[in-house]
């Protein structure tokens, strides 16, 4: 069970907002109450995709994500130039630090830049208790998932065990990007804890 009272305390710490929901629908329809008549970009994310907010939020605001049924190729370009931005973690450490793995760059630049809201989605097993732990567990446990999931020809898929640094061209692992504080530049950032076990 994670420690949620200091990772809350070390998020607030570091220029975050945060919240925290038994359920993901619980969570779902906090964001979708939140966002209205807004741009929203969403990174690959299978969170998101099993919190269902896709669906929640399109009807009701102009909502660019990738993976949606019938997505115009400039759609990741759109989703950085939203006013708010949804995304998850691959390890996030009660001690605060906001850890993504990105082959693309897209998801992990616009946590970092360019929007009025970020919004992190985590479920309870991507916390871990320091930031070398969830380092670990981005590299060993949600990347080798992701590139199962995408069916890439990489050692950590074919294993599904840890991370090999390989030198694969379909290596998913581009760039690592760790948040030690909120960016200046984006007004508002919030992290929803979520108590399920939700994506990689």
């Amino acid at each position: 069970m994670p420690d949620y009272e200091k990772l809350t305390k070390a998020l607030e710490e570091h220029g975050f907002a945060v919240s925290r929901f038994a359920t993901a629908q619980e969570a779902a329809i906090y964001i979708n109450n939140k966002l209205d008549g807004v741009t929203v970009g969403i990174g690959g994310s299978v969170t998101v995709q099993e919190m269902g907010l896709y669906d929640l939020l399109f009807p009701h605001n102009e909502v660019f994500w990738h993976w949606a049924e019938g997505a115009a190729p400039d759609t990741q370009a759109k989703a950085a130039q939203a006013e708010v931005y949804i995304t998850s973690a691959n390890g996030l450490a009660e001690t605060g630090e906001i850890i993504n793995i990105d082959g693309g760059g897209n998801r992990v630049s616009s946590t970092l830049y360019g929007h009025k809201a970020v919004y992190f989605v985590v479920g309870a097993n991507k916390i871990a208790p320091d930031f070398d732990s969830a380092l670990w567990r981005a590299r060993n446990i949600a990347a080798p998932k992701n590139a199962q999931r995408l069916g890439r020809k990489t050692p950590c898929a074919v294993k599904g065990d840890r991370c090999y640094d390989c030198k694969s061209p379909e290596r998913i692992c581009g760039a690592c990007v760790t948040l030690w504080k909120k960016p200046k530049t984006i007004p508002h950032a919030e992290v929803i804890l979520i108590d399920e076990e939700l994506g990689y």
